[in-house]
């Protein structure tokens, strides 16, 4: 009897497809089923609607900007609660710096008219100065981040509320307007997605930080400094929640304190949805994008198709829960198989 050929692979075995596939397989079955509805409950198609798809778009595309940063958080193992409240301040502080001068209510009479970088500066500024927080918090004291990051999102909530004390901020210059005007969020989105997609995939940065999500005392013991990446790591998601901020004010003309709500909740959801572990050491910004399209994607079905708030809440709720459920599958799954 011949001996088996162990280069030859076992007949039962299959090609493992990439899990972006399998993530846009999802995609394109939740798009199929709301326009079989839509045609089913109101006789009308769903997706051959170009201007509701582009209403869709813009609106997640906040949450994407978001989830690319708490996409990078995850995959270190840690978590970020703080991203909506972190939205919220700084929408409120970098709005008042872009007010017009016309504008007799000005938080600021004397820092009107300023040029657009002032506003954008301040408030990426506050955003990463709020990440920075978190990850020192995490990194030299060794507080759970789900601690450190809900610590920040009642602070920040809190500090958006006090700064006007409660009173919205509105009248942006044209110029900082713009920043939300027309299809620029969707592309700040995908700007941000592509520059941390290459970041993760071809950087030292992108190495260490899926090094220390899968181990972090072999990342510590291999020469990675540990604390001063997840500080850096921390830096960058609160630096994309003040982008997200900006878009978010610059599109509605105005900043109020109540903005962001639940923001935090839908990125984490996105990235999840998106293929990214809660175990740390897994994730794509790529499968993290298709997630923000599929969250979107039930959001824009669901009011198509007139469901309540609430039942889109629930629904929400089990994804999320769906979502990690099958990644834990997914670990036992792998660690059986080493």
């Amino acid at each position: 009897m011949t001996p088996l050929d162990k280069t030859k692979p076992a007949a039962n075995q299959r090609p493992k497809l990439p899990q972006e596939l399998n993530i846009l397989s999802v995609l394109i079955g939740v798009a199929i089923i709301f326009e079989i509805l839509g045609w089913v409950i109101k006789g009308q198609s769903f997706l051959i609607n170009p201007q509701r798809l582009t209403i869709m778009i813009l609106q997640v595309s906040v949450i994407g900007i978001i989830a690319v940063g708490v996409t990078q958080v995850i995959i270190t193992g840690g978590i970020d609660l703080s991203s909506g409240s972190v939205v919220a301040m700084t929408a409120m502080i970098a709005m008042s710096f872009a007010q017009v001068g016309t504008y007799a209510r000005a938080v600021y009479p004397e820092l009107t008219d300023l040029p657009v970088i002032v506003p954008v500066a301040v408030g990426l500024g506050v955003g990463l100065f709020a990440g920075m927080i978190n990850g020192f918090l995490i990194a030299k004291t060794g507080i759970p981040p789900f601690i450190a990051t809900l610590g920040m999102m009642v602070t920040a909530r809190g500090i958006a509320k006090w700064y006007t004390e409660g009173q919205p901020v509105s009248f942006p210059s044209d110029d900082f307007a713009a920043i939300g005007d027309g299809v620029w969020p969707v592309v700040i989105f995908l700007g941000v997605a592509l520059i941390f997609h290459f970041g993760l995939k071809y950087t030292r940065y992108g190495k260490f930080t899926y090094a220390i999500g899968a181990n972090p005392q072999a990342a510590r013991v291999s020469g990675i400094n540990v604390q001063s990446h997840i500080i850096k790591v921390y830096a960058v998601a609160g630096l994309l929640a003040g982008l997200a901020g900006l878009v978010t004010a610059a599109r509605a003309e105005t900043a109020q304190a109540g903005m962001g709500m639940m923001y935090e909740l839908d990125a984490i959801a996105a990235a999840v949805i998106g293929g990214t572990s809660l175990a740390g050491g897994r994730g794509r910004i790529f499968g993290t994008v298709i997630g923000t399209i599929i969250l979107g994607l039930m959001m824009s079905g669901f009011t198509f198709l007139r469901v309540d708030a609430y039942y889109q809440e629930i629904v929400k709720g089990g994804i999320i829960v769906a979502a990690v459920v099958t990644d834990v599958y997914r670990q036992k799954k792998r660690a059986k198989a080493s």
